[in-house]
């Protein structure tokens, strides 16, 4: 009997060491959500969002320095180019600026009609990065505009619209996705794209022109967007995001109610299905192609479109579990078979 019971004691034992020995294993999009972080955020809004960037006006030199600081991150994680080189380049023109009710354009053939008459000209830059995918014939693409309003030299006081929310919370999220898919050590099914428009102030003008001219169009399965994730609509409710989504795919709800279930997010969101989704940000330049999109927003707040969007009015925590939920989406887009 004494023998039975010392046997089973070691059979116990052994089994014990070699549960220790085996721990149960992350999952890989686990891995991607414990990169995400409040410094790193915190980091990238600060810089975008100083006065010494001007506002970040595209075409204007604080534009110019924007895209170049996005380009060393992309850099810095090894992300690949989309094309040769992560710049994008293209030129839009718009009227003569004593001829009111005019948009820039960015279509061939409007430009080629203003260049006939007396003319304003800017030189933009999309900044576009990849992870190539299992599956060459299957691209998702997560993005958000890094451009804001410039500065005004004549306002009294304050002059630079510096735009923290709008949308250098936006920028911060997408380069925080890009670290946490390189660090799951997975190769996604699908080709990520990571894309930072320019010129969505003055009519959604990177993501129309990427849409107009990217010859793989037909092979996006999603877009993922972000335009001011970093605000509070309503000081009483820190928690609220607006989560707006293709209704055709009515499992890009089920996956935020999961996520922030399973994760514990610090999220209380507003989920508006879309039947067509074409307005509000540069998710319209997508949806206009049959595109599924997801966009989180934090909805208007009293700095909206004015120099008090500044950094130190960030709601850290929520900007942080958006980027987390959102991360998770687009693992799920660039990952699952269906959706």
């Amino acid at each position: 009997m004494k023998r039975h019971l010392i046997l089973a004691a070691l059979l116990t034992i052994g089994a014990a060491n070699l549960n220790a020995a085996s721990p149960k294993k992350t999952a890989p999009e686990q891995k991607g959500v414990e990169t995400i972080n409040r410094a790193t955020a915190e980091a990238h809004i600060e810089f975008l969002a100083c006065d010494e960037l001007e506002g970040r006006e595209a075409g204007w030199k604080g534009g110019r320095i924007a895209g170049n600081y996005i380009i060393s991150c992309l850099k810095q994680m090894g992300l690949q180019p989309l094309f040769d080189d992560y710049v994008q380049p293209f030129e839009v023109c718009h009227a003569e600026r004593q001829i009111k009710n005019k948009r820039w354009q960015v279509h061939p053939d409007s430009i080629a009609a203003l260049k006939k008459t007396v003319h304003q000209k800017l030189d933009l830059r999309n900044i576009l990065a990849k992870i190539e995918g299992k599956n060459p014939n299957e691209i998702v693409v997560i993005g958000a505009h890094y451009d804001h309003l410039g500065y005004d030299p004549t306002l009294e006081g304050d002059q630079v619209y510096n735009g923290a929310d709008d949308n250098a919370s936006g920028v911060a999220a997408v380069l925080q996705v890009a670290r946490a898919f390189l660090a799951t050590g997975e190769q996604p099914e699908r080709t990520v794209i990571f894309a930072f428009w320019d010129g969505e102030e003055k009519g959604l003008l990177g993501s129309r022109y990427f849409t107009m001219t990217y010859p793989e169009l037909k092979k996006i399965k999603g877009y993922l967007n972000y335009d001011m994730i970093g605000r509070n609509n309503n000081e009483e409710q820190p928690k609220g995001v607006v989560y707006f989504y293709t209704a055709a795919h009515p499992a890009f709800g089920d996956w935020l109610k999961k996520d922030i279930e399973d994760y514990r997010l610090q999220l209380e969101p507003d989920y508006r299905a879309w039947d067509n989704p074409v307005g509000g940000s540069d998710n319209g330049s997508f949806a206009k192609e049959g595109i599924p999109i997801i966009w989180y927003h934090t909805n208007g707040h009293p700095d909206y479109h004015l120099p008090g969007d500044e950094a130190a009015k960030i709601n850290w925590n929520k900007t942080v579990d958006i980027t987390k939920a959102s991360f998770l989406a687009m693992w799920k887009l660039a990952n699952e078979k269906k959706y």
